[in-house]
């Protein structure tokens, strides 16, 4: 039998090593708590690169057109049964305003960035969207509606 066998363990190092372990959880769970409420962001000042203002219009066949809202000009048609990100969004932002109690008057503005991000705004709410979170395929679902647009996938 060894000396470590019948020596206890210093009672003063578990005291402390128990203590860093509870400062540790502790700090790091404020930490947390703190940022979940953190306000957002201060939205950038710098004016979009392009962007359209869209009214979503369900059609009898059950396709969705997508109008600029300016012309009224059909900038692009969801067709019944694809496009499943979209219309799963704008059912969400459509859901959120007759909560709001606000009607279908104001457009949503989809807009690419300098960076190329692209963003989706809900003008009525003023909610703000950042597409690049869904990653490229479903940030181009809502691309496609931009003029000029470039797929990234």
């Amino acid at each position: 039998m060894s000396a470590l066998d019948t020596e206890q363990f210093p009672r003063g190092a578990l005291i402390a090593a128990g203590a860093m372990i509870f400062f540790s959880l502790t700090a790091t769970t404020l930490v947390r708590l703190e940022r979940l409420n953190a306000p957002p962001a201060a939205p950038s000042r710098a004016a979009p690169s392009r962007s359209i203002d869209v009214r979503f219009t369900d059609e009898q066949n059950g396709s969705v057109s997508v109008r600029d809202s300016r012309t009224d000009q059909v900038v692009f048609s969801l067709q019944p049964g694809t496009n499943g990100f979209v219309r799963s969004v704008m059912r969400g932002l459509v859901l959120d305003r007759k909560r709001r109690g606000l009607g279908r008057a104001q457009p949503f503005r989809i807009s690419q960035w300098a960076d190329g991000r692209l963003t989706l705004e809900d003008t009525a709410t003023g909610r703000l969207i950042d597409l690049d979170a869904f990653g490229p395929t479903n940030r181009d679902a809502f691309g496609q509606m931009l003029p000029g647009w470039r797929a990234t996938s």
